[in-house]
């Protein structure tokens, strides 16, 4: 028999967690919150069990997955510590670190930092993990490595590098979006339906993103086969070289990793 999977919280990431674990039916998966539709929702479409309490749910699971707003982290694992024992603890909230999980849990079990990216809502996240917590034996790192792997990618990393994953990866998203729409309003501008440039747009990175995924080649390379000598795109390329695109990209990232540390520190 699989493992029992616990989620206090079911909002947008949990939701997106389950409805990827779901499809492994050796998972059982419980869920606890204060919106009764989605978990009735949940439990129709992915075979979720909800709980009455949080009591109930720490009790029926060997992993415990804290997705609330990191706000309510505190008050949530308080309720939660005096059943924790024998369980692990993993948490997606934003800027909490492994030290203070544990302060707010008691030191019961072992912690686990999990940072996804909103592409796990469709089956393509990125996941980050810290398992240095020395509680955790090698078969309980080896199965959330598996166990996240359902749903994209995993990096097992220290938590160090947090703040750089949150800063490239987890905000990443939205560097993406900000530039697919500043593609289609260029379309837009020269003359293509807002309709039609937003399609264009999503099949470019589509098929980007796919090239980039399955092609041996260096990014760079993938580049040049596009930047024929004295034609359009070097054109536009040296345009953002002399306004320094990647420099400001650089820059904004550094500003999200420097506010992610910061958030950390509070």
């Amino acid at each position: 028999m699989g493992a029992a999977i616990g989620f206090i919280g079911v909002g947008n990431m949990g939701s997106a967690i389950i409805r990827g674990l779901a499809q492994d039916k050796t998972l059982t998966l419980h869920g606890i919150d204060l919106d009764q539709a989605k978990l009735k929702t949940l439990a129709k479409e992915c075979r979720l069990k909800p709980q009455k309490s949080i009591k109930d749910l720490v009790g029926a699971c060997d992993y415990v997955l804290l997705a609330v707003k990191p706000q309510h982290a505190e008050e949530t694992l308080k309720e939660a510590a005096p059943h924790l024992k024998g369980r692990v603890l993993l948490s997606i909230a934003a800027g909490i670190p492994q030290e203070r999980l544990k302060a707010m849990s008691g030191g019961k079990c072992p912690v686990v930092r999990v940072m996804p990216n909103t592409p796990a809502l469709v089956g393509e996240g990125v996941f980050a993990l810290c398992l240095d917590d020395a509680k955790l034996k090698k078969p309980q790192k080896d199965f959330l490595v598996g166990l996240f792997g359902k749903l994209g990618q995993v990096h097992v990393l220290p938590e160090r590098l947090f703040d750089a994953f949150t800063a490239v990866i987890g905000s990443g998203p939205a560097y993406v979006f900000a530039f697919m729409e500043a593609l289609v309003d260029a379309g837009v501008y020269l003359g293509l339906p807002r309709d039609a440039a937003t399609a264009m747009v999503k099949g470019l990175f589509t098929g980007s993103a796919k090239l980039a995924a399955e092609s041996p080649l260096h990014l760079a390379q993938l580049r040049d086969m596009v930047t024929s000598p004295g034609g359009t795109t070097i054109r536009a390329l040296q345009h953002m070289d002399r306004m320094a695109v990647s420099g400001s990209i650089v820059d904004a990232v550094i500003e999200s990793h420097d506010r992610s540390a910061e958030l950390g520190n509070k």
